[in-house]
């Protein structure tokens, strides 16, 4: 506790909490500019803004973060903050998109994403001001314990969802590749065809030791191979919609038969009239579409962007930690994902149209499941969210020792305790609960909205001096409105899904 107690008034330097005299200058001796130049090196106007965040930081009671040594560089976090955005969902933007149009499409996408920039920015402005750089904090500085527990809750049941919707991937999705490959029969009963096993090899053997890493930074390797294969995703889907005619033919099994079926039958010439007049609308991409999937969209677009709760942890280990250089490192995150979305979802369109399905890759197998391009997408997609895994159980460790451990430092046993106890508990989720599905949904309708939209908001209401910021100015006003707007979306969210049940309907959308 002591050796807490003396680093929480410490700003983190670009070395790092290390124990040398650099890390127990206190705040009010700061050195000033020209003095030892090397703690502020590559930085430009670091010292102003570290004044400026420590000088907000006199007097407060907070919590130091001491465990991460913040040498994390600024490419580096870029990537990590990419691939904690980066997931399942972009197999699921094509669909979004035929249900709304290019146009409309494009609107809501550039909306969801200014809106997840500004969310990101309500969090860094609470953050600067006192001087924490952790959700649960956050919510407990603004609201005491029931707003941390919140705060905690919420980070855990949206990455555990998140978490199991990666690994149900590899469940469902790992056999297949491995039976094409091999040309294995789909009744082979070897065990490694079957989904159980493979999500406990590649948890055992991939994600624990990732996920055992003391510092996320570590991680901006994997992650930048991850979105390599995000990246390898986006190509094939760029060079398909040149090589797949439209209206495609669905594969068969029988290959002389698939071949026979285009050519065998002559249709009279009014029926090849009528044909090529239905081929021509079904071909043709549409601007504005609105029909009882268009609600979807809204949704799966503002879950697409969810990457709160890595915010902050992130920026604890970002080297030459200030407000605008994490903003930069959100602000390049979303805006490439931002550009792979939008790619995605256009081709994948542009190649099916109206016949795309809800799962783009599924679609691909209607044509051929055996294309060696579309198999390799597969696995890379299964790579990419294996990778992803770690990241995103970082911030649910986080959460849980902010809850369970608020006063301690860094231990590894319990480090490595928590990381084997999530990850077990997911396996067990993935292999025993196959109809959990709608609970993750119910989850996600629920923390997603909360973390993305509510929280920041509110946060930002409570913790900015009210003589800096009025309640009625400009700023808390639109931190309202945002707030609000996280009520709506969860609201429509759990509606649809209700409406799903009662009408036995159920959607599988994609996961984030």
């Amino acid at each position: 506790m002591e050796t807490a107690q003396s680093e929480m008034s410490i700003i983190p330097n670009g070395k790092g909490h290390e124990v040398a005299e650099d890390s127990t200058v206190p705040m009010k001796t700061l050195p000033q500019d020209g003095e030892h130049p090397r703690r502020f090196e590559g930085a430009e106007g670091n010292v102003a803004e570290s004044q400026e965040f420590l000088s907000t930081m006199e007097n407060k009671n907070t919590t130091g973060f001491t465990d991460f040594e913040g040498k994390t560089s600024f490419g580096m976090s870029v990537f990590n903050l990419g691939n904690a955005i980066m997931g399942s969902g972009i197999l699921g933007l094509a669909y979004a998109m035929a249900n709304t149009g290019v146009v409309l499409f494009l609107f809501l996408l550039t909306a969801v994403a200014g809106l997840s920039s500004y969310s990101i920015h309500l969090l860094l402005r609470s953050s600067g001001i006192v001087g924490i750089r952790a959700y649960e904090q956050l919510g407990y500085r603004a609201f005491g314990m029931p707003g941390k527990l919140a705060a905690g809750i919420a980070i855990t049941l949206q990455n555990i969802g998140a978490m199991s919707s990666y690994l149900y991937i590899v469940k469902y999705e790992f056999p297949l590749v491995i039976q094409a490959f091999l040309g294995v029969d789909t009744q082979s009963s070897e065990w490694y065809l079957n989904g159980n096993y493979l999500v406990v090899l590649v948890s055992v053997s991939i994600i624990l030791p990732l996920a055992l890493m003391k510092q996320l930074g570590y991680l901006g390797y994997t992650s930048g191979f991850s979105l390599s294969c995000m990246v390898f995703f986006l190509i094939a889907v760029i060079y398909k919609k040149f090589q797949v005619p439209c209206p495609f033919q669905d594969f068969s099994f029988n290959g002389t038969a698939a071949l026979n079926t285009s050519v065998s039958v002559e249709p009279a010439v009014g029926f090849h009239n009528d044909h090529a007049q239905a081929a021509d609308d079904s071909c043709a991409p549409r601007m504005f579409t609105i029909n009882s999937q268009t609600a979807y969209t809204i949704p799966i677009l503002a879950f697409a962007f969810v990457c709160h709760p890595e915010v902050l942890p992130i920026y604890t280990e970002l080297r030459n930690p200030t407000k605008r250089r994490m903003q930069h490192v959100a602000n390049i995150s979303i805006a490439v994902m931002y550009t792979m979305y939008f790619l995605a979802a256009l081709f994948g369109y542009l190649t099916f149209y109206d016949k795309v399905e809800a799962e783009l890759l599924h679609t691909y197998s209607r044509i051929d499941p055996y294309d060696t391009l579309i198999l390799c997408v597969r696995l890379a997609v299964l790579t990419a969210v294996t990778l992803t895994v770690p990241i995103v159980l970082f911030p649910v460790r986080r959460a849980i020792q902010q809850m369970l451990f608020p006063n301690k430092t860094f231990n590894w046993v319990r480090h490595i305790i928590i990381a084997v106890s999530l990850i077990t508990f997911i396996n067990m989720l993935v292999i025993f609960a196959p109809n959990i599905l709608g609970i993750f949904g119910v989850i996600g309708a629920t923390s997603a909205p909360c973390l993305i939209f509510i929280f920041p908001a509110v946060f930002y209401i409570r913790i900015i001096p009210k003589d800096e910021e009025p309640m009625r100015s400009t700023p808390k006003i639109l931190a309202a409105c945002f707030a609000f707007l996280g009520f709506l979306f969860m609201i429509m969210s759990l509606s649809f899904i209700i409406i799903d049940w009662t009408s036995g309907s159920s959607k599988g959308g994609s996961g984030h």
